[in-house]
């Protein structure tokens, strides 16, 4: 286990022992919020910076609306989020509001961290079936309660740099209508092929291609193997071949790494690398993900979320987003998420919380965060109005809404022990790519994830 698969244990199982500690912690003080004052102060935190000014206007208007609610909104980056609000939870300090995410949620939920939503009367006002079909069900406990109110959703595109394309004489068109499969990576491994370039400009598809000196790798992939479930990365190859992450489409009991399907992708996938189609471990810098591969022209294109479309878009160099190629299944697929807004149980002000919530919630709310341009809003009005400013920013909005409208796409796992199947899986995966193991060694990684789910 190299340094990095080290830290990347060490860090989720520090996370599960504070997830643990504040089982026992908010067992005494359950109590604490129903016997205070109700604070006419709304604490919302969240961790993107670029959704934070449309919240910071709604929550103007929203105070407009409901003048004896004021809403503070506190942000903080992704890497601090997550042990920040445990801590908070613990110490009692936390907000009343926070945005949720749905590898997180459900140990929150086995904590009894979450209110449910469907006891507060603002939320029965909220037209949920304004909302793209399933969000809701990412976030309905197995209790058949809700405890996230849908805020936005994102799917998985190809980000393209138009220049590399063109020196290649590739139209982006032919990026969504190639074809993989984890045999010879079929057409579109013929694609990365010929859009790797070597020091001395012999392209991966002519004779001579130097592998080992590489100017321009066709596929880009910053230094992770991928989450536990490979959203931005393999996930969509892998359930084109025919690949389920858990035996339930939500709240499964048994994760499946050992499934043949998924080896041979990921075997392909990571193959890329032997092959200098796509970079080796450590040749990015990880911080930097993969926007400045793309971006710098030193990779031909990557494989993203919706959520970046406003920093892909930013930048002077052209960049643009085809769908994901085609599988052995005939179809194009793609993961989809989407981030939700939940209620802490002990805030000292639940009632004012809820409303804060039904209102991210409104059509008013979602069409400022839809103008912004940087998520597509969880309401499928809202969805016209982002698809619009992508499309004037040179990113194909079908792309995204694409494998929604043609009902090809599939949940991330949502399952207890989320930390401990992360500690997990996150080092093994690295392992594929960092030392080039073959993937029936998830093997014992699957098995050990499963035993949890047993004791």
């Amino acid at each position: 286990m190299n340094a990095n698969q080290l830290h990347a244990k060490k860090r989720a199982a520090r996370f599960t022992a504070v997830l643990a500690t504040a089982a026992l912690a908010l067992t005494g003080c359950a109590g604490t919020a129903q016997d205070a004052k109700p604070s006419n102060t709304i604490d919302y935190w969240l961790w993107d910076t670029s959704q934070l000014p449309a919240y910071q206007k709604c929550a103007t208007d929203f105070e407009k609306a409901n003048p004896d609610l004021k809403v503070k909104i506190t942000q903080y980056g992704w890497d601090d989020y997550w042990s920040k609000l445990t801590a908070s939870f613990i110490a009692g300090t936390g907000p009343d509001v926070f945005t949720n995410h749905v590898s997180q949620y459900p140990q929150f939920v086995s904590l009894d961290v979450l209110a449910p939503l469907d006891d507060f009367d603002a939320i029965k006002g909220v037209d949920q079936d304004a909302f793209q079909a399933g969000l809701k069900d990412l976030w309905t406990g197995q209790d058949g309660k809700q405890y996230g109110m849908p805020k936005d959703w994102d799917t998985i595109a190809m980000y393209y740099n138009q220049k590399v394309l063109d020196d290649a004489g590739v139209d982006p068109k032919e990026i969504s209508d190639s074809q993989f499969n984890p045999q010879d990576g079929g057409s579109f491994e013929k694609l990365i092929a010929h859009l790797s370039v070597d020091n001395k400009g012999v392209r991966g598809d002519e004779p001579g291609f130097d592998k080992n000196h590489v100017k321009v790798y066709g596929l880009g992939l910053s230094n992770a193997g991928g989450d536990n479930a490979g959203q931005s990365q393999w996930a969509g190859f892998a359930a084109t071949n025919g690949w389920k992450s858990t035996n339930q489409t939500l709240w499964g009991t048994h994760y499946n790494y050992d499934d043949p399907k998924v080896q041979e992708t990921l075997d392909w996938y990571f193959g890329l690398s032997d092959k200098g189609f796509m970079p080796r471990y450590g040749q990015f810098n990880s911080a930097d993900g993969v926007i400045g591969q793309v971006t710098s022209g030193s990779v031909a294109m990557v494989s993203d979320g919706a959520w970046m479309n406003a920093s892909y878009a930013s930048g002077e160099t052209k960049i643009g987003a085809a769908r994901l190629p085609k599988g052995p299944d005939g179809t194009s697929k793609s993961v989809i998420n989407g981030l939700a807004d939940s209620v802490v149980k002990t805030s000292d002000n639940p009632e004012g919380g809820a409303r804060w919530v039904a209102y991210m919630a409104s059509k008013q709310c979602q069409d400022v965060v839809a103008k912004a341009g940087v998520v597509f809003p969880s309401r499928t009005d809202a969805t016209n109005i982002t698809s619009k400013i992508y499309a004037e920013q040179g990113l194909d909005p079908k792309a995204f809404t694409g494998p929604v409208e043609d009902g090809n796409t599939f949940y991330l796992p949502v399952t207890d022990h989320g930390a401990d199947v992360t500690s997990l899986i996150i080092p093994a995966l690295e392992d594929l790519w960092a030392n080039r193991r073959p993937a029936s060694t998830l093997n014992r990684t699957n098995d050990a994830i499963n035993n949890v789910f047993n004791n």
